[in-house]
């Protein structure tokens, strides 16, 4: 992704102040009660997400997140692993959370075009979101020194959205709609490139204001005829 996946992947601007909330709620006496530790975990995840956005993967420590998030370390180690599983971890649920609205792929029975273009909004929303594109910068800055951090991003971002696509294109009933000679793998990545659009001036230049939802559904439109008209079958002459 970049595939998403990330995408927004981290917190947004419309989580902060339910997560400086949570920040500030004080220890709880006695066993944590089930929605207590989900509202903990919930904390330190989106501490985590900030930290990483704002100082960049290989500067940030566990020592660092657990002072923001108000919990031990060993609480990171024990859920997580590490730095590599709880950056993992903040990815999987934002990507998970932002993507729960759309119709499973592999069992979604609607036209083809309706199933691509609710899709391809939500991916073109999820990579404009400048948080998504300060992570893909992140990203890509620090691939070389740390091989996890890219690893980790594209196992749950871009490669989660691809698998999922591929499947997609693979169906019984979708696989014949499209040219013999595409595989399910190609498809997935010529669509998501289509969507994707001028990813370069996006990483290189300051974020812009994200489009709006009727700006974003025109670029969606092209973009999806653009990828059907290429891909698809064609129709026998009557």
């Amino acid at each position: 992704m970049p595939d998403p996946g990330l995408s927004d992947t981290l917190p947004t601007d419309n989580n902060t102040d339910n997560a400086q909330e949570l920040s500030c709620c004080g220890k709880p006496a006695g066993r944590p009660r089930a929605a207590d530790m989900e509202a903990r975990m919930e904390n330190l995840l989106h501490a985590a997400g900030c930290l990483f956005l704002e100082k960049g993967y290989g500067k940030v420590s566990l020592e660092m997140i657990a002072r923001e998030a108000h919990v031990a370390v060993r609480t990171i180690y024990v859920k997580f692993g590490g730095k590599s599983g709880l950056f993992n971890a903040v990815v999987e649920q934002r990507r998970a959370a932002y993507f729960s609205t759309m119709p499973a792929l592999e069992t979604d029975m609607r036209p083809l075009p309706t199933i691509l273009g609710e899709f391809g909004l939500l991916f073109v929303q999820l990579v404009t979101m400048p948080a998504a594109i300060r992570l893909n910068r992140m990203v890509v800055a620090e691939a070389a020194t740390h091989p996890e951090l890219a690893e980790t991003f594209y196992k749950v971002g871009p490669g989660q959205t691809r698998e999922m696509l591929t499947k997609f294109f693979s169906r019984p009933d979708i696989a014949p709609l499209f040219r013999e000679e595409l595989t399910a793998p190609m498809l997935a990545l010529h669509l998501l490139n289509c969507l994707l659009g001028d990813q370069m001036s996006r990483l290189l230049f300051p974020p812009q204001a994200q489009p709006d939802v009727a700006q974003l559904r025109g670029k969606v439109a092209v973009s999806l005829d653009l990828f059907l008209h290429g891909t698809l079958r064609k129709q026998p002459v009557a």
